[in-house]
């Protein structure tokens, strides 16, 4: 593909819908949400994800779809439940992980959604499934016991003798033992290649990732952390390397036949190596790579191998934004890659042989998952905006208007009135200019005076996008009769690398200020009633919250979610402990003396605002105990207050039941003390 044929695709936001009625948490959780598509080989049909919310099911339902690359036909569902769709080398037919019963699994079915099959049968399950260029193979994660691998008889065996034990308890060894929401227990999630017969039947599997250690590592996001290689010899693989998981996010990158053999480490940075990628023409290896061990928002780069001569070049080093995903031109000359730029994510590509970065896809929007066709005369995407779900889009190579493949959620969103994100700009204390995103409720008029949501992100290296989202939805909110106020301050990425390490060490200064000031910005606007506002957030937004308690009494209600209370306690219970290791200078035993600085616990006593805390007993990021903590100082300091918590949620509320309550439970809240 040459250079000269790119242009800039500027892709204006799609047509409002009509203004009937205010957007709804009910409308939110009827919103087809549109995932991961995948063209086909000839070209002429992308698959993708869809998910839907089930109330009755009380979760989420994934299916399958196809639509014609071309614009034409409405989009044909093949099947559910079912996710992660891969087509065949052929293009015959679609694999997928299937997810019915008690284990997911890898089917496959037609490309017009006839006769599906099960490939694979494996008593641990599988999922994460890629196809190798030459259909041969099939390389999948499944959570095998280590000293059985691809053994299924001896995985088997383990299985029933777990079935038979008395007792549930946990004996516990090593770091890290539970994640996220699980328990890690005896299995570990290793790759498995599994061979295909000419009938794509499941053959022999083999345990690519033998050993205690988790492969794909635990996500720092990305692509996938897995790719086999063009000419289907080769798998490469990212692992951590860290004596200590918990503790460590040296995350390697490795290379190893597909059919079996001694893994070879190919990168060399101390920092996190994930998400390979061969090029097309099977001479590179691309890779996401960060250069400080320990820090999990370091600055993500583009590494190239060159797998012949075994050479490596920085190719985004220059960047000083960090890649958030990228894929290859067809003719693996190029490397597109998306980055968050001021609330923005555009695509844009660089030469592998060096050069200039430049600008393929962009506008008031977040685009992703960028593929190809084969001859590279059209790139798929998806766009997704403050005010419009994800929807999949096609524009030629050589430039012009982009097309949406997708309208699914076109004739609900109809019906309600969805406004635009807008974006402001302050000064904070020391001059730093702080961005922000602002949305007014529907029906907004200039005369009145509403009251203020101040919406805090999480991270604590984190950001609020012109993107959709489905928890902490800014348009139900606004809906609801509020100005929404989304600030990006210190720590929030997208604005430089330095930016982003300035809340280190520094959790509850810069930060906090920034805060302030947008907020001492969004009182003096002309429709806003400085005397009704209100702070919310979660993660390391809660911490921002329970930090707030403690420090000025200028918000009227504050909503805790999955906050950080207490400092020292959280730093040795959390999962990860790699964040609170890197942005405090080690654990409490080794820096007392900041953990006390920055734990809102030691500010207790001067605790006033009414406080709605929020925790999922499943939460083993921030454990639900520190949310625990707040609610006690608050009852204590006789401080009006409410604790909601969910017994089967971790960090996030996920269940559409649950999902509905919480958003009861924040609007009452909140209106309880801001509305007449």
């Amino acid at each position: 593909m040459r250079k000269s044929a790119w242009l800039i695709l500027a892709l204006a936001p799609g047509l409002l819908p009509a203004q009937k009625q205010p957007f709804t948490v009910d409308a939110l959780l009827q919103i087809q949400r549109i995932a991961d598509p995948q063209i086909s080989p000839d070209g002429k049909t992308v698959a993708f994800e869809v998910s839907i919310p089930d109330l009755t099911a009380n979760k989420n339902i994934n299916s399958i779809w196809t639509v014609a690359l071309n614009g034409g036909g409405a989009p044909h569902k093949l099947t559910t439940p079912a996710e992660r769709p891969r087509w065949s080398p052929d293009g015959k037919r679609i694999f997928y992980t299937g997810t019915a019963g008690d284990s997911s699994q890898i089917w496959s079915v037609n490309s017009d959604g006839t006769d599906p099959r099960q490939i694979t049968h494996i008593s641990t399950g599988a999922s994460g499934e890629i196809v190798s260029p030459d259909g041969k193979y099939l390389v999948v994660t499944s959570e095998v016991y280590p000293d059985c691998g691809a053994d299924d008889t001896c995985n088997q065996r383990k299985i029933d003798e777990a079935k038979q034990r008395k007792s549930d308890a946990i004996l516990v060894t090593t770091l890290l033992y539970r994640h996220w929401k699980s328990w890690q227990g005896d299995t570990r999630s290793h790759l498995l290649s599994i061979s295909l017969d000419g009938d794509g039947k499941a053959g022999k599997a083999v345990d690519l990732s033998p050993g205690d250690r988790v492969t794909p590592p635990f996500s720092l996001g990305g692509p996938d952390d897995y790719a086999i290689s063009r000419d289907s010899s080769e798998v490469a693989f990212s692992q951590n390397a860290d004596p200590i998981p918990a503790a460590g996010t040296n995350n390697e990158i490795y290379t190893e036949p597909i059919a079996g053999g001694t893994p070879v480490k190919v990168s060399t940075s101390p920092g996190a190596d994930n998400s390979p990628l061969y090029s097309p023409d099977g001479k590179y290896l691309a890779w996401r790579s960060q250069a400080r061990a320990g820090y999990e928002a370091d600055k993500w780069i583009i590494v190239v191998l060159d797998r012949a001569a075994k050479q490596l070049s920085r190719l985004t080093d220059q960047i000083d934004r960090q890649i958030e995903s990228f894929t290859w031109s067809p003719d693996s000359k190029n490397v597109f890659f998306t980055t968050i730029d001021r609330g923005l994510q555009a695509i844009q590509f660089i030469p592998v042989a060096g050069g200039g970065a430049r600008v393929a896809v962009s506008g008031h929007a977040t685009f992703d998952d960028m593929q190809f066709t084969a001859d590279g005369k059209t790139i798929v995407f998806t766009r997704q905006s403050g005010s419009s779900p994800a929807e999949i889009c096609r524009a030629s190579s050589s430039g012009g208007e982009a097309v949406a493949l997708t309208h699914l959620n076109d004739a609900l969103l109809s019906q309600y009135q969805l406004t635009e994100f807008e974006d402001f700009r302050t000064a904070a204390e020391d001059g730093t200019q702080i961005h922000s995103f602002l949305l007014k409720p529907p029906g907004f008029s200039p005369l009145r005076k509403y009251p203020v949501i101040m919406m805090l992100h999480g991270g604590p290296q984190g950001e609020w996008g012109e993107s959709w989202t489905y928890r902490w939805n800014a348009q139900a909110f606004a809906a609801a009769g509020y100005v929404v106020v989304m600030p990006n301050p210190r720590g929030s990425i997208g604005y430089g690398q330095k930016f982003t390490d300035d809340i280190n060490q520094d959790w509850g200064g810069k930060p906090y200020t920034d805060i302030m000031s947008v907020t001492d910005y969004a009182a003096k606007l002309p429709y806003v009633d400085p005397d009704r506002m209100v702070a919310a957030g979660g993660s390391y937004g809660g911490y921002m919250v329970d930090w707030i308690l403690g420090h000025t009494t200028r918000f009227k209600a504050l909503v805790s979610h999955a906050g950080v209370y207490d400092m020292h306690v959280d730093a040795e219970a959390t999962d990860e402990l790699w964040s609170d290791m890197w942005d405090f200078g080690g654990m409490p035993a080794d820096n007392p003396d900041l953990y006390d600085k920055w734990s809102p616990s030691k500010f207790a006593k001067d605790f006033k605002t009414p406080t709605l805390v929020v925790a999922g007993e499943l939460d083993y990021r921030v454990p639900y105990t520190e949310s625990l903590g707040l609610f006690t100082a608050l009852q204590l300091n006789k401080v009006p207050s409410q604790l909601l918590i969910f017994p089967d949620e971790g960090h996030w509320v996920l269940k559409p039941q649950n999902s509905i309550f919480w958003y009861k439970t924040f609007l009452d809240w909140i209106g309880s003390w801001t509305k007449p």
